[in-house]
């Protein structure tokens, strides 16, 4: 076989579809379609600079860098591009209803000649954009769910579905390789993207994540507006092997959400983007519903831990389709740490000795 006897995708939509008899294949044929919009991304992303104009549906160039989304952050040329992808791939077979996306600040509404179907999809199309410009990896990130309403265009409350509700997320990273990451409930699967079959190929199943590590991932930049249980959990693991932990760990930082659930999820470690004082008006940095709800699934499904710091983070009710939220995931016993420490802060803020009121790499007076 081509594949070298390994499943292509889809051969694995179809064996998941035998294994319930009542599917009508809806969520199979959306997988498809959002697995087409994200090899036409993979290839738009692999030419980098070079792609210096974004060609519109009249065939007409425009230059939009620099310009802002709906929630005022700096669009790249490929991230109108890759929205574009995800909406024409998505929109036309009737599996969707409706769909969300990062780049809109409304739901998007289906042409009228596009049947409406079952599902709601939910992505950030281009995740991590900003790294383009040092050729550090993107990717882009997909939740579905099941439509209040089905074959009719939905409210934007019904969008607002916790994350327990989620029948199929994913990620696609386009890195050295192409790879589509995929949950439907049943454990997660990756594919690599075959470059001359143009096929992807289940090269990674079932993946498990160790319930230890000792590696983490946090910005620390942002020290000095950390809760004290983010600050006591991150001095400890810095102390290594002389401090309460009694071991040294690695720190790791790329910014970019799908990289550092990609690492997490082949090799261990926990990933922390806290909640923390720097912008009183946020509770955290990621997305709610098209980041941090497909990412705990994956987690979950393999073995993992998801939480806002507080709780299990998929089973927050959302209230806004941009919400953002805390958001820590990984190595379950590290995550579960982590929520120990947050439930049980002291009343008096944590002072870490190897940050004290200076920050992380302040050196002393």
């Amino acid at each position: 076989m081509p594949t070298q006897g390994k499943s292509t995708l889809t051969q694995f939509l179809i064996e998941s579809r035998r294994r319930h008899p009542g599917a009508t294949g809806d969520l199979n044929g959306l997988v498809t379609d959002v697995s087409l919009a994200c090899k036409a991304i993979a290839r738009k992303v692999a030419y980098g600079s070079l792609t210096n104009s974004l060609v519109t549906m009249d065939g007409a160039a425009q230059d939009i860098d620099g310009q802002s989304n709906e929630q005022g952050e700096e669009q790249k040329e490929l991230d109108v591009l890759s929205n574009g992808y995800f909406l024409r791939a998505n929109e036309w077979g009737g599996h969707v209803a409706g769909m969300v996306s990062e780049e809109l600040d409304a739901p998007y509404t289906l042409p009228p000649q596009h049947p409406r179907g079952k599902y709601l999809l939910l992505f950030d199309p281009l995740e991590g954009s900003s790294n383009m410009d040092v050729n550090v990896t993107v990717g882009s990130i997909f939740s579905v769910v099941r439509a209040i309403t089905p074959e009719q265009d939905p409210e934007i409350e019904d969008f607002l579905q916790c994350g327990t509700e989620q029948v199929c997320a994913g990620y696609a990273i386009y890195g050295p390789t192409t790879m589509l990451v995929l949950t439907m409930g049943n454990g997660t699967h990756a594919f690599t993207l075959d470059p001359q079959l143009g096929e992807w190929v289940l090269s990674h199943p079932n993946l498990s994540i160790p319930k230890h590590t000792r590696e983490f991932a946090i910005d620390a930049s942002n020290a000095r507006f950390w809760e004290p249980a983010v600050k006591r959990y991150v001095d400890e693991c810095l102390e290594g092997s002389t401090g309460p932990r009694g071991i040294d760990f690695n720190m790791r930082w790329i910014a970019s959400l799908v990289a550092e659930t990609h690492r997490i999820l082949m090799r261990g470690g926990v990933f922390m983007y806290p909640r923390d004082t720097k912008d009183p008006s946020k509770a955290g940095r990621p997305r709610l519903l098209y980041e941090a709800n497909p990412i705990s699934f994956l987690i979950e499904q393999a073995g993992g831990s998801a939480s806002t710091g507080r709780q299990r983070l998929l089973e927050v009710k959302p209230s806004s389709i941009h919400q953002r939220i805390g958001f820590i995931f990984g190595s379950s016993e590290e995550v579960a740490r982590i929520q120990g420490y947050h439930l049980n802060e002291p009343p008096e803020p944590f002072h870490a000795p190897l940050f004290g009121h200076r920050g992380l790499f302040a050196s002393g007076s």
